[in-house]
């Protein structure tokens, strides 16, 4: 099955404003495969599997209490290879599989992967890293989810390195200022794709 071909990747670090930037494109008019959504409904759709693997507590009226196993999992890091060792070939083929339909479309779209550096599976060429520094990151994660320092830091650290992301990014959207710069930066970023894909 050919997949990827138009695909162009959009990853960062938790709390660094991928879901605004995704909101940006899809008003631009971009089409979006969103891993985070496709894990979601993996989740429920295995919430049997989750409760035998990690606890019945976790699964509540046939859904996962994601917030409870996030929890679970960034404590221990045994627990999160296993969850992720299930999820990740589902999400990755289900992936694939929408890529494919919006390949025939001939234009770029997004995919929208947090883990796409360190999962390794996507064989796309174009990566955007939304960008903020390592101190904003952490604020902004305690501030939006209510997670004490020890917390955040266990969720960031649990990604590869931000400033690492942003070396090996083909695009760079820095969100380390306001949204009009984030607008700006993303507007420059778009331009820059359909250029590329005009040439």
């Amino acid at each position: 099955m050919k997949c990827f071909e138009y695909a162009v990747a959009l990853t960062g670090g938790i709390a660094t404003g991928k879901s605004t930037v995704i909101e940006l494109f899809v008003q631009s008019g971009f089409r979006i495969i969103d891993a985070d959504k496709i894990a979601h409904e993996i989740l429920d759709e295995k919430s049997a599997v989750i409760a035998t693997h990690f606890g019945e507590a976790l699964v509540v009226n046939g859904k996962v209490d994601r917030k409870a196993l996030g929890d679970l999992v960034f404590s221990d890091q045994e627990k999160r290879k296993i969850l992720e060792s299930l999820l990740h070939p589902l999400i990755f083929e289900r992936i694939k599989e929408a890529s494919a339909k919006l390949d025939k479309r001939a234009e770029p779209y997004i995919v929208d992967i947090p883990l796409y550096y360190e999962g390794g599976r996507y064989a796309i060429d174009k990566v955007i890293v939304v960008y903020a520094q390592g101190e904003q990151q952490l604020a902004r994660l305690m501030e939006r989810d209510g997670y004490s320092k020890k917390e955040a830091l266990s969720r960031i650290e649990a990604q590869l390195d931000i400033e690492e992301k942003r070396i090996n990014a083909s695009y760079v959207i820095d969100n380390s200022g306001n949204l009009n710069q984030l607008e700006f930066e993303t507007q420059r970023v778009k331009d820059e794709i359909i250029g590329a894909y005009r040439v």
